[in-house]
């Protein structure tokens, strides 16, 4: 099993790493270039040791650094976005690390684009404890329900079956 996870170059300054670059070993740089749906970006993927050099976290490897900058709409963006993987570093080039985490953003945008604009997440009055748990978990829910479903999309599904209750139901008790 592998996990990496990622965070915000924000997030990554409170924790008090700083801006040093420590190097580590290895191949441990990447970059791409990709050009589509109106924008350019850039990607830089370099392996560091930040977090282990000042002791947030002793033991832990690979941690890497990832810098994105782009044209989006005519207008120029910078990201920085700092992350750490359970890979076993002789397991983790910087390329296939930059690809994992390409494909852990696109996973995560697709799903939180479901939950926020399909389902209205945001929009979702309950805030209070854990209370927003239970309406959290009812669109998980659903959202895997209507991953069964040859739609197209979420919201054709979800219009198809508030018109036609039967299949509603057909869908709540098929086993899966």
């Amino acid at each position: 099993m592998r996990v990496t996870f990622s965070f915000p170059n924000r997030l990554f300054r409170a924790a008090g790493a700083g801006h040093s670059r420590e190097p580590t070993a290895g191949p441990r740089f990447a970059r791409t270039t990709e050009k589509g749906h109106g924008r350019v970006e850039y990607r830089a993927l370099e392996g560091t040791a930040i977090l282990t050099v000042h002791q947030k976290w002793p033991g832990l490897k690979p941690e890497f650094r990832v810098r994105q900058r782009g044209i989006r709409k005519g207008k120029a963006y910078e990201k920085v976005v700092h992350g750490i993987t359970s890979l076993p570093p002789e397991k983790t080039d910087a390329k296939r690390l930059l690809g994992l985490v390409r494909e852990h953003r696109r996973i995560e945008n697709r799903l939180h684009y479901v939950r926020d604009v399909t389902l209205g997440e945001d929009a979702c009055p309950v805030r209070r404890g854990s209370a927003p748990e239970v309406p959290a978990a009812l669109r998980n829910a659903g959202v895997h329900l209507l991953a069964q479903v040859d739609a197209g999309n979420h919201a054709r599904a979800i219009r198809r079956r508030a018109a036609r209750f039967r299949e509603a139901i057909d869908l709540l008790t098929s086993p899966v």
